[in-house]
């Protein structure tokens, strides 16, 4: 049994509540902390309808972390980390220096000295530490590694991934649901969200594990989207008018890599579109891009991908090298499964994260990768606020890097 508490309990960990965690009967929900009361009362009744007790309740993060270590018994003790972004670093760290195990959400940090303190923390004190990339359990995004472990891309040389996500909704009704994406909106203006594509990318390409991110230079466009959407729908919020919002409407980095790949990343949260991460492969046998879910192959595919009725006919042609590719753990999925949030990959990702806890093995994301991914956010604003001048990566492996095995986040085969 593995004693467990939320802090953070606004709409993903709340979500994340009902499906998947409730889902785990290994879990005994000890604590639950929001800083607002009514989401700590709606998350203990939650508990309560189902499991038939109530949590621990509390406004105060270091209380719900000194509860949970104050347990008696040597049982696993662990937090989930789903406060608002600023917080994650701080909260993290100190349920790592009081002995519990952490499973942060993303963003994992904001600054170099967040991104840093996290190692530090985890280096002194080897409290587990895993970094929540729900993406890089996607069955999409596995296939694809499982390919690229496989060589059917040959060299890789270049990836692109995207957050494109219509936000608008979103973020101009922050101040009404009390979400936080609202704030960063109107004074940074930067990739705000970037691990839901460069997690996945990173595992492909062994970052932090033979391999690292050299570099990057990022650019804004102006900030149109989210000032004309406020205009248009006063309704939503009175204060809103006339404000000016920082974020440019899209943010496109570019990274490049030890091993001479690079990497493109577009943030794309405030213009009417439709859902995408837009991960896309590029190696010297193939290629694979998302949005169609494609593959092409030198040798297997005769007609040249370049020409459009070949495209249109292919599209979803990525199911003919399931059977073959897909890692067992969608192969064999139950369908209750995936229904246990997004798609199932929610409930992979926490499985992944107890059994490395509970059976003491290495968190396949960890905190160099937490540190390395949330870096792009601020060494995006750099480059912006510096007109799209480069921006070096700092090592948090400290040389480590060119040692480090490769580790995937789950079996492959």
């Amino acid at each position: 049994m593995v004693n467990f508490g939320i802090i953070g309990l606004g709409n993903r960990g709340s979500m994340m509540l009902r499906d998947p965690l409730l889902k785990f009967p290994e879990l005994r929900f000890t604590v639950m902390c929001d800083v607002y009361p009514d989401r700590v009362e709606g998350a203990q009744k939650k508990v309560f309808d189902d499991r038939g007790y109530t949590p621990y309740g509390t406004t105060d993060y270091r209380e719900a972390i000194d509860y949970l270590a104050a347990l008696p018994g040597d049982e696993p003790r662990a937090v989930y980390v789903s406060t608002s972004w600023e917080y994650h670093a701080e909260v993290s760290i100190y349920a790592m220096r009081r002995g519990v195990a952490v499973a942060s959400e993303i963003n994992g940090a904001a600054s170099y000295e967040e991104c840093a303190a996290l190692v530090r923390t985890y280096e002194e004190t080897k409290t587990p530490y895993m970094f929540m990339e729900n993406c890089c359990f996607d069955e999409q995004e596995l296939l694809v590694t499982s390919m690229a472990r496989a060589g059917k891309f040959g060299t890789i040389v270049h990836c692109n991934g995207a957050y494109a996500h219509d936000l608008r909704s979103e973020v101009t009704n922050g101040n009404n649901k009390r979400h936080y994406r609202l704030h960063h909106y109107l004074n940074r203006n930067c990739d705000n969200y970037p691990t839901h594509e460069i997690g996945p990318i990173a595992k492909i390409l062994n970052i932090n594990r033979g391999n690292r991110f050299v570099s990057l230079v990022s650019v804004a466009s102006k900030s149109c989207g989210l000032e004309e959407y406020v205009a248009a729908h006063p309704e939503i919020d009175p204060s809103l008018a006339g404000k000016k919002f920082k974020q440019g409407d899209i943010i496109s980095t570019i990274i490049t890599c030890a091993g001479g790949e690079t990497v493109t990343l577009r943030l794309d949260t405030t213009l009417p579109r439709s859902y995408n991460r837009d991960i896309r492969v590029h190696g010297t046998k193939g290629f694979y891009e998302m949005g169609p879910d494609i593959f092409f192959f030198d040798g297997e595919d005769k007609e040249s991908f370049a020409t459009l009725p070949y495209y249109k006919d292919n599209f979803n042609n990525a199911e003919k090298y399931k059977p073959e590719y897909l890692p067992p753990v969608w192969r064999d999925i139950p369908p209750e499964e995936k229904e246990k949030g997004h798609g199932g990959m929610d409930y992979i990702e926490f499985h992944v994260f107890l059994d490395a806890l509970v059976n003491k093995k290495p968190m396949p994301i960890d905190v160099y990768d937490a540190a390395t991914w949330s870096a792009i956010t601020y060494l995006s604003e750099q480059s912006i606020a510096a007109g799209g001048a480069p921006q070096s990566f700092p090592d948090f492996t400290g040389g480590k890097w060119t040692t480090r095995p490769s580790e995937d986040v789950i079996a492959l085969k």
